[in-house]
């Protein structure tokens, strides 16, 4: 007996002993899992150029992305993804299709955006995007309107931006701002440059008496030379401009930055412009063409939402086949953006 004991005693150490290192070695496949495991991208399948929206009247958060994966950026429709904690998200509808719901365009349907507004008391929903017109001329910006920010949505029937104000480069990628200081509303967009424009009442024209050229200056491909995807915000007295630097098929497509004390400009470029950009290490290219999001009741709280190259495409076809991704974006005390660190 008092062998056996011993025996036992001796077999229930070797037992513990080993039962502690099988957990350390599961605690760390666990961390490993656990570093591995990612929240991005936030949408299933290729998707870019991503508007977010947070509700009022729902009080849910909403994404309007490009429809991507189709060769030489051929989408022809839009659809809305809706969240509550924006960690899942519902694909809820195709909103608006080029080819059933827009007499003026034939394709091409990119890079949309969204204001919430409330007039006469209800809520309308006016939803901007640029397509190919019928005329197969250069790209053009139309909206559609709705009373829900899930649609549907009804086309004005006709494009309210035409032409380039500098003689050249594409009408898409347009952002729409409401100013909380004035009230007022603003169009923005442009392709090798920015143009800006305050909106007229209706929120579906424009007063082109206001349309300026807003092109920040200088830079190059490798730092803040303006490309497009222009996205405005407020804070603190700031008018924040971001927008896109290099081409979106470009594994250095980032963003950079500068803020304004007018909706209208002038653009002072940020001393540390760049905001986002690509995290080779981390197989993360071409982050770029964002949108912001300031979290209601937390004041200070913000995301950036924006897209990247997915990297199993980075050598066919990066420019059509991306995906929606959305990260912690910080500010210093002075105001200025910390540079983002996008999250596989």
């Amino acid at each position: 007996m008092p062998h056996e004991t011993k025996v036992t005693i001796k077999n229930m150490k070797h037992l513990l002993i080993k039962t502690f290192l099988i957990g350390l070695c599961l605690i760390g496949t666990s961390e490993v899992i656990a570093q591995k495991d990612s929240h991005n991208p936030i949408l299933p399948g290729f998707h870019a150029d991503p508007e977010v929206l947070y509700s009022q009247q729902t009080k849910r958060y909403y994404i309007y992305p490009t429809s991507d994966g189709f060769p030489g950026w051929g989408g022809s429709y839009f659809k809305v993804f809706s969240s509550k904690d924006l960690k899942t998200w519902k694909e809820e509808r195709v909103i608006l299709d080029m080819l059933k719901d827009v007499s003026w365009a034939n394709g091409n349907a990119w890079a949309p955006c969204i204001e919430e507004k409330k007039i006469d008391g209800k809520y309308k929903y006016f939803f901007y995007y640029s397509a190919n017109p019928v005329t197969n001329k250069s790209k053009q910006i139309g909206v559609a309107i709705a009373d829900s920010p899930t649609g549907p949505f009804t086309d004005l029937g006709r494009p309210i931006v035409t032409s380039s104000p500098v003689g050249r480069g594409q009408q898409i990628d347009v952002d729409v701002f409401t100013d909380p200081v004035s009230g007022k509303s603003y169009l923005y967009w442009g392709n090798g440059y920015m143009a800006g424009a305050e909106l007229n009442d209706d929120m579906v024209s424009i007063k082109e008496e206001t349309i300026k050229v807003m092109t920040p200056e200088g830079g190059t491909l490798q730092t803040y030379a303006f490309r497009e995807a222009p996205y405005i915000f407020f804070r603190k007295g700031l008018y924040y401009f971001l927008w896109s630097v290099d081409d979106t098929g470009s594994p250095n497509y980032h963003v950079a930055y500068g803020t304004s004390h007018s909706p209208l400009g002038p653009i002072q470029v940020a001393k540390e412009s760049i905001i986002l950009i690509q995290s080779p290490k981390e197989e993360i290219y071409g982050p770029a063409h964002c949108s912001v999001l300031q979290i209601p009741n937390k004041k200070d709280r913000w995301f950036i939402v924006y897209h990247r190259i997915n990297k199993e495409y980075l050598k066919h076809g990066p420019g059509w086949h991306r995906e929606v991704c959305m990260d912690r974006m910080e500010f210093n005390e002075d105001g200025t953006i910390r540079q983002v660190v996008p999250t596989p």
